[in-house]
């Protein structure tokens, strides 16, 4: 008598509240979804059904995905990653007017290519980036913005975090996800190049030009960067081609990133220890996420209020672009008070029948909800990489970086439209490679 849509409403209104209270996300959602399966279903089914859930996401030979892309990131801080990946950005652009927000933004996709984090994207290229515009006279608006919305790619660019968790909730290919997110973190970053162009092109006080470096001190930058860009490319390349499936590919990152720290003898004690129990914290948390995003999933799939919020976006008649459309309101609107992963989680077990139900895959919807999960990131009040900028660049009042972001989030919205009433953005890649 309970699984009924309303009661499946009742428990998203509950993990609602108890997230915006401070809730941890994956406890709640576990225990949102295990006491909802519990009033359905009863006690004993309902912990049977935890159990298996439990068990078989554990022994799922993609969930080692995850851990190894961790631990390849995680190698990649000790030796300096993000600090190179500027810095050979901006000996070949710097000296152009806005040059070292360019740089920024390249630096950005860079990093977020082998970190696959949005908020660590951010703070490590910001750390870096930051003080180098501030010292050649960029305004505290452009150089806070850009970094802020560089960081988004750190999601986008595969191998990313968010992607491989949403495969593993939508049993969908991750592989698949990959290679469908490569046009869009491009085209993003090149959107993100177009608004720094206007902005300083409109006012060149933004950002005034550099000083060119030399072709040696070029080829010097590019070459601290060589194997990690190869090793990326391998990565992703593999993946792409279908040559090796990601865990095959993120085993050939991690083993690649010890060689490479070994190398340029960085390889230590101490960096192994941090690498290793960073990688076992991070690792604990996303699983103990996936589990009750599961759980959550199960208990709303058996109130039927997927299919009831799908009978009722079908019943209104909106046609494909329209209901596009408001799948992507509802995703930025919740985005503005849910952080990224809650966002994701909370609304794919809803939404996802309903984007099918347009003849779009899991796939499209995969790549969709990640972007719109960056734009939350950029999105005022609440948007985390706005304070994580602010806590790189102490001197910056949150109201101006607020400002800042503007351009780009406008930016964003255009990308976003393109993407729904392009889908082969997103479709088109992994439709020629076959995977």
């Amino acid at each position: 008598m309970m699984a009924t849509p309303e009661t499946g409403l009742v428990g998203i209104l509950l993990l609602l509240v108890l997230l915006l209270a401070g809730g941890r996300i994956g406890a709640v959602l576990g225990l949102v979804g295990l006491g909802g399966l519990a009033v359905v279903l009863g006690l004993e089914a309902a912990v049977i059904k935890g159990g298996v859930i439990a068990i078989d996401t554990l022994t799922r030979y993609e969930l080692g995905t995850l851990p190894l892309f961790l631990f390849m990131a995680h190698i990649f801080f000790s030796i300096d990653a993000s600090r190179d990946m500027f810095d050979a950005a901006a000996k070949l652009v710097g000296h152009r007017r806005g040059g070292l927000a360019y740089a920024s933004v390249a630096g950005c996709a860079g990093f977020g290519a082998i970190n696959g984090s949005s908020l660590a994207t951010t703070a490590t290229v910001g750390l870096v980036a930051y003080p180098e515009m501030k010292k050649r006279g960029y305004d505290d608006r452009l150089s806070t913005a850009t970094i802020a919305a560089g960081g988004t790619l750190g999601q986008m660019i595969p191998p990313s975090g968010a992607l491989i968790v949403f495969g593993i909730i939508a049993e969908t290919s991750i592989g698949e996800l990959f290679t469908a997110a490569i046009i869009p973190g491009l085209t993003q970053a090149l959107f993100y190049a177009i608004v720094i162009f206007i902005m300083v092109r409109l006012t060149p006080g933004l950002a005034p030009a550099g000083e060119r470096a030399g072709w040696p001190e070029r080829w010097r930058a590019l070459g601290r960067i060589w194997d990690i860009v190869a090793l990326v490319l391998l990565v992703i390349g593999g993946i792409a081609s279908g040559w090796v499936s990601p865990s095959e590919a993120a085993a050939i990152g991690a083993a690649g990133a010890l060689l490479i720290a070994a190398l340029r003898g960085k390889l230590t004690r101490e960096t192994l220890f941090h690498a290793f129990s960073e990688t076992l914290r991070t690792s604990g948390l996303i699983f103990l996420i996936i589990i009750g995003a599961l759980l959550f999933s199960a208990f709303v799939g058996v109130t039927g209020l997927a299919d009831a919020a799908g009978n009722l976006v079908s019943a209104m008649g909106l046609g494909t672009f329209w209901t596009l459309v408001l799948v992507a309101v509802i995703l930025l609107l919740l985005g503005t008070v849910l952080d990224g992963l809650g966002l994701m989680l909370l609304m794919t077990p809803i939404l996802l029948p309903i984007v099918e139900g347009t003849g779009l895959s899991a796939i499209w919807f995969g790549v969709f909800l990640v972007r719109a999960m960056e734009v939350g990131f950029l999105t005022p009040p609440l948007g985390m990489n706005l304070y994580i900028m602010q806590g790189v660049a102490k001197n910056v009042g949150i109201d101006r970086i607020f400002r800042g972001v503007l351009p780009f989030l406008a930016s964003d919205a255009v990308h976003l439209l393109l993407l729904i009433l392009f889908p082969a953005i997103i479709l088109w890649l992994p439709g020629v490679l076959g995977n």
